[in-house]
């Protein structure tokens, strides 16, 4: 085999070898960003999980003083269900806002109860709500910055060749519910 053939052969292996190189690596960034997704997906799920779960002990303490208000237990019962059977972001977001209505029309109710309000235990458990209120925000910005991380990488060049290559799709965002962008009514 003449020295021009071997260059040429040389060539082209490096050449695939490069080009392998180059689809390995861009595949094994695209589970990345996917798992990362997954990731920060579950925890905005455990800190709904957290929210769900401290409900039940911020709706017993609220019916000790306010055994009469029946129908507002039953709205945040059926939101937290819904809210533990949400699949995926945007059944989360529709709960996520049913959730917000019922809790805020409870913690109307604990506005007409002084006695209620100067309950340490309520206190605790609304502080403890406002906390995890705050996590949830935190951890929908992370998912959504996850999610925008993974679409540009699959819609740039040539990371939209792999992409297409291997079956990677656009992941949907966290979007609040319409009912979420309008004010809520305050009254006292």
């Amino acid at each position: 085999m003449s020295k021009a053939a071997r260059i040429a052969i040389g060539s082209v292996v490096l050449a695939v070898l490069i080009a392998g190189g180059c689809g390995v690596a861009k595949y094994n960034a695209l589970v990345s960003a996917n798992e990362e997704i997954d990731a920060a997906w579950a925890q905005v799920e455990n800190v709904l999980q957290r929210r769900a779960d401290l409900i039940p002990n911020l709706v017993n303490t609220v019916k000790g003083y306010a055994a009469h208000e029946k129908d507002i237990f039953s709205a945040v019962a059926e939101a937290r269900s819904k809210l533990l059977a949400a699949k995926g972001p945007a059944d989360a977001a529709s709960a996520h806002a049913q959730m917000s209505s019922a809790l805020g029309r409870l913690l109307a109710i604990a506005e007409r109860y002084p006695d209620l309000k100067a309950s340490a235990n309520f206190t605790r458990l609304q502080d403890e709500l406002a906390g995890t209120e705050n996590r949830i925000a935190v951890e929908r910005r992370r998912y959504n910055e996850a999610v925008k991380r993974y679409n540009t990488t699959i819609k740039r060049f040539p990371g939209n060749l792999f992409a297409s290559l291997f079956g990677f799709e656009a992941r949907e965002y966290f979007e609040a519910e319409a009912t979420a962008k309008q004010v809520p009514k305050v009254e006292f």
